[in-house]
């Protein structure tokens, strides 16, 4: 009798637990779900807010290789005396300011992008410190000429950067 009461017993469990069981993956799956919906449209309003704050940097980035571009820092820095070192160290100390007034625009491009800036960055400083080593150039005047007849030869290195630029804001939409 005792037997015939525990099977009974079990014949009755067995439905709950099958059903207490259906119930806690059914609920489990369902927190999963809607917890990565949430997350989904905490992500997307974080995208709406920092999409503005992603352009405006890839817009300052642009101005600032813009600005870079040997034919344009040129111009728009006159030397100060006729010794090309005093301009070289003038349109550097230019470059590096522009540089570090744009510095945290880094944390809204992409790391490669920043890469390549600080390398057209680089590039440009390189390129006027040559020229300033070559025997043609003995004046602050020469060295403009140097590099603006080396500028109508081949691309700035900003040139490249801005580009790449471009690209990867096209890849935003």
């Amino acid at each position: 009798m005792d037997t015939q009461r525990i099977i009974d017993l079990f014949l009755f469990a067995i439905p709950s637990l099958i059903t207490g069981i259906i119930a806690y993956y059914f609920f489990k799956e369902h927190t999963k779900n809607e917890d990565g919906r949430r997350r989904f449209l905490l992500k997307k309003d974080m995208q709406v807010n920092a999409m503005p704050l992603r352009l405006q940097a890839y817009e300052r980035m642009a101005l600032f290789l813009e600005r870079l571009s040997p034919s344009k820092l040129l111009i728009r820095i006159q030397p100060i005396s006729s010794n090309k070192e005093d301009y070289v160290n003038l349109l550097t100390q230019s470059i590096e300011q522009e540089f570090e007034h744009n510095l945290s625009q880094q944390i809204y491009v992409s790391e490669r992008c920043w890469n390549i800036i600080t390398t057209a960055k680089n590039a440009t400083i390189q390129l006027i410190r040559k020229a300033s080593l070559s025997d043609k150039t003995d004046t602050a005047n020469k060295l403009r000429e140097v590099v603006l007849t080396e500028m109508m030869e081949r691309h700035s290195p900003s040139d490249a950067a801005l580009s790449f630029i471009k690209d990867e804001v096209s890849e935003m939409w």
